[in-house]
This record gives structure tokens, sequence and C-alpha cells, in this order.
């Protein structure tokens, strides 16, 4: 195994844990093991604290990366491919990307929580220069995805008004989230739990609104059905004709997919943050598939029922750069059932979950510079973290940066928020195929140094198999995720698609090369670092048995509460 640094935690009446070892040089290949921090460096800069309850997360995993692409960008698609190809170029990406990358990440963050983790790891069990890399390109994708939604706020709320600039409704949406970000972490996953409740119920609600009403259960008496996936509309030709055009739809939903379905990310961004993290990583875990049938499938087959990919308010919407909720599949559909009142209620929804979404990856952007500023990475002054566990210069630098999205003062809203989508989707692709890639290295360390798998909390199923066929997946998706910007050549669809790419590729050698990192052999890997005081932090959850303190627990609680919290 790699070297056990002496580590000698004891724990505060706060349960903060100081760490009295010291370290021989501040990088070892390039990378600071995040565990090495003396007991003056943790009262200077202080740290994150685990404000995260399992309810929390279970809504970050589930709701915090349901945004507008989802309800209103998703009749882009739609138009584009088809239902047919909607549903299974979702199924497609879910199941065989994004369904293994993220028990692979649960495997290994549920073992070691690290604050940073994911970053920390690749750097353990790969390269100090991939560590780097994903950091770097996470953090761009991060704070892509903030403008994503900002933009998207702006979009949605000139649904209603079109005479007030949309930078009005930027400066609104930022400041509300940088609000909730700088308060203690507890108050902001109370807000996210709000918020992505919010979406949930949303998206349960247009579902089944669909079932209704295309059984007769609408003003028209119109028993719809499957109308429009006959005649032909259930698969479109895109790009090309013929067989090759419907495959190349197809592979434009699965695009899209790479953008609305989030992967682990959030997750172990938060793992230095959950409480009880070696039940609550894994939980999540075994969820994972039915949150992506339940809500991304689900929620695609609905919106190919209620609106057809050929309905020209839609395809009108779409082209003239509509509004908020005016391009929304879902609300052309109720509209042309003549159904009152619901597209501004709908509109509305809309606009909480797009700012639920930017206030979801402000703090997913902050943490990951905090990351990398605990990996030596990134400026030491980014570890500052205020009393109540904030990163106050990472959520800073994060709001200063997201002042790109003015720009939409002076284009077009839905032009800037496609900018925005394009950018981002390949940096998240580079982030994912960044974790599959760090799970093969600790795959191969575990037998390369016999780990008994029954010490993990929880093993990702079918491994190593599914993690490399996920990996060869993502990078065909970042070979081929802009290939309708070739011909012909569009310059701005080209940089938005690759950019990504590219700047993950140029940060990975730039690293290598600065700090001349060797890649790690697989029976060098470190499993122990920082485990130590690790296992002191979560002493409360798990000694005697982590089971066992839940049942205890619940046991002092009345049945309402009880019923409560085992949902979660």
């Amino acid at each position: 195994m790699g070297v056990d640094p002496e580590i000698a935690p004891t724990t505060s009446a706060s349960k903060t844990v100081e760490v009295t070892s010291q370290y021989d040089n501040d990088f070892k290949n390039g990378v600071i093991d995040n565990s090495h921090f003396t007991a003056a460096e943790l009262a200077k800069y202080g740290q994150t604290h685990r404000g995260l309850s399992p309810r929390h997360v279970q809504l970050m995993a589930i709701g915090g990366s349901i945004g507008t692409g989802l309800f209103v960008g998703i009749g882009s698609s739609l138009s584009k491919a088809g239902p047919l190809s909607l549903v299974l170029g979702y199924m497609f990406w879910g199941a065989l990307f994004v369904w293994p990358a993220y028990l692979c990440v649960a495997e290994m963050c549920a073992y070691l929580p690290l604050r940073g983790a994911i970053f920390e790891l690749a750097a353990r069990f790969v390269d100090p220069a991939l560590g780097f890399a994903m950091g770097w390109t996470y953090f761009f994708a991060g704070v892509m995805l903030v403008c994503t939604e900002y933009s998207a706020v702006a979009t949605v709320m000139q649904y209603w008004n079109t005479d007030v600039n949309p930078a009005v409704w930027i400066a609104m949406t930022m400041v509300v989230c940088v609000f909730l970000n700088v308060v203690a972490v507890r108050w902001y996953g109370e807000s996210e739990f709000v918020m992505a409740s919010t979406k949930v119920l949303l998206l349960i609600g247009l579902v089944l609104l669909t079932f209704i009403t295309m059984l007769g259960g609408n003003p028209e008496n119109d028993r719809y059905g499957f109308r429009y996936w006959t005649g032909g509309n259930a698969i479109h030709a895109y790009y090309a004709e013929g067989a090759t055009g419907r495959f190349c739809g197809f592979w434009s939903v699965c695009i899209y997919a790479a953008f609305t379905i989030a992967g682990p990310d959030m997750i172990c961004l938060a793992a230095g943050e959950i409480q009880n993290p070696r039940r609550t990583i894994p939980r999540v875990a075994k969820l994972i598939f039915y949150r992506l049938v339940g809500f991304y499938v689900v929620g695609v087959l609905a919106v190919g029922i209620i609106c057809s990919s050929r309905d020209d308010r839609l395809l009108g919407a779409i082209d003239d750069g509509e509004p908020g909720a005016a391009a929304s599949p879902w609300v052309v559909g109720i509209t042309n059932l003549g159904i009152k009142g619901l597209p501004g209620l709908i509109n509305f929804l809309i606009l909480l979950s797009g700012w639920s979404c930017g206030n979801a990856y402000l703090y997913a952007s902050s943490r990951t510079l905090y990351g990398l500023a605990r990996d030596g990475q990134a400026p030491k002054f980014f570890l500052k973290c205020t009393k109540a566990g904030v990163p106050i210069y990472a959520v800073g630098l994060v709001s200063l940066i997201t002042c790109l999205t003015f720009l939409v003062s002076s284009n077009n809203a839905v032009q800037v928020f496609y900018w925005f989508v394009g950018l981002t989707t390949c940096a998240l692709v580079c982030t994912y195929v960044g974790m599959l890639w760090t799970y093969i290295g600790w795959y191969r360390a575990r037998v390369a140094q016999n780990f008994d798998a029954d010490l993990l909390p929880y093993t990702a199923p079918f491994t190593p198999y599914t993690a490399y066929f996920a990996l060869v997946l993502g990078v065909l998706m970042i070979i081929f995720i802009g290939y309708d910007t070739l011909v012909p050549f569009s310059v701005q669809g080209f940089i938005t698609s690759y950019f990504g790419a590219w700047f993950s590729i140029f940060v990975f050698v730039f690293w290598k090369v600065f700090k001349r990192t060797s890649f790690v052999k697989p029976a060098e890997a470190d499993f122990v670092s920082g485990k130590a005081a690790i296992d002191e932090e979560c002493r409360e959850w798990e000694e005697g048995g982590i089971e066992e303190n839940i049942k205890a627990r619940l046991a002092e609680m009345p049945l309402w509460r009880r019923c409560w919290e085992r949902m979660w």
C-alpha cells in the first residue's frame, strides 16, 4: 500500500479534526495530500463542515440537475430526432454511461469521502496531472453551468415581460444564489431540498397530466394516445438522409442527454460535507437507476406523447427563439389541448428549476476550487472558510466569473443559453471520463494490493467491465460531440462544442510537464492517507455499527418523524 502518514487525530467539541502531523514537502508529485494539514493551518483557514443530511443529498442527486434543459430546451431535440429517438437516446446514455459512472464513483467516495474527493483520488490512483485536469475542467464546466442557468432564468422571465433588460433578472438571480451559498451549508442544503422537491413535483405532475390527457381527460375529450408517434413521426432523420440521418438524430439526443442528465459530480464534491457518508453515499448509488428511469426516461417519453415533434407552434417558437415556456413542448401540448392557466404556472416552476440549478452548481464549482486549493493546485487563499464552513473566497471568485452571463444584455438570451450549453457539455463529459479512468486505476490497485473488498462500504456491480465500456463510450462522445458543426463548418459551433476537450488536454499536459508527474503504479497507489481522520469524523455515526446507531436513533423519534427519516 501507499505510505501511511503519521496522523494523530483528536476530536474537539465542534467535531472537527485536528491533524497534528507535519509533512516533509508541500508537493508530492504535484499534489498535496489533503489529510496533511497542521492544527495551525486548520485554525487559519478553517474547513468545510459535514452539514448535509441524507435527505439533502438524496434530493441533490435526484433533482439537483433537473433544470430548464429538461423542460424547455428538450423541444429542440424532440423536433430534430422524433419522440422514439428521444426515449432511446436518453435510455442509452443514462444506462450505459451515467449509471456505471455513478456506481464507480460511489464505491470510491464511500470508502474515502475526502474533501475534494474525486480529484484527490485521481491523483492517487492514476496521475496527479489527471487530478489537476479533472479539477480545472470541472471548475470550468461548473461555472459555465451557473451561467447557463442564470441566462435560462433571464429567458424564462421574458415570457412575462420583454421590456426589462435581461441583465436585471440575472442580477436578481445571482444575489439570491450567492446569499444561499454563503450561509451555513445546512441552510444551503435546506434551500436546495425545497427547490429540488419543487422540480421533482413539477416533473411528476407533467407526467401525470400527460397520462390523464392522452386517455381523454382534457377539455377537447381527445383520446390522442400515441397519435404523434404514427405516420413516420416516431424517428426523424437529422443532418443526413435515410438510416444515417436517423442515427444522427439519435446521436444528437445522446449529446443533449449528456448535458441534462447529471453524473456523480454533485455527490463526489459533497462527499466531504455529507453526514454519515458511508451509509448515505451507497444509498444514493442504489437509487440512481430508479432516478434515471423514473425521471428522465419517463419524462422524455411523456413529452413526446403530449406534443408533436412536427407541431407548427413548437417549431416556430424554436426558430424564433421565443422565451421561457413558449418554446417548451409541455406548454405547447397543454395549450393545444385547450387547458387554461397552466402555462404561466409551469413557467414559474421552470423559473424555480433554473434558479435551483444555478444554486447547486455555484456550490459545486466553489467546492471544486476549494478542493483544488487543498491539493496545492490552486492558490491557497481559496482554502479560507467562514465559521459556518463556507469557502468564502471560492464562492466569491465563481460569482465574479459568472458575470459573463451579462452578455445577454447585448445578445439574444436564448442564443447565449445555447452557447453555454455547448461549452458545458463537452467539459462535463471529459470530467466523467476522468472519473471512470480513476476508477479503473482504483480497481487495478485493489487487485495489485489484494485489497479486501469486504472492507468497502459499497462495491459497484459488474466492474471493471462496465467502467471500461462507459469509458470508451465517453471518449466517442467527446470525439463526435460537434459532428454537425463540421459541414457546413461553423466557427462558433465548433469552438463551443470542442473547447472543453482542448482545455482538458491542455491543463493535463501543462501540469504533467510543469510538475513532471508520473503515472501511479497500481502496487504503490495510496488507499490509506486521510482515512484515519475521516474515521475519526465519522465515529459518531459508525461506532457501535452504522445500522445499529440508525435504529437506536429512530427508536427515540415519534412515528411521523421515524417514517420521514426512513424515506432517506
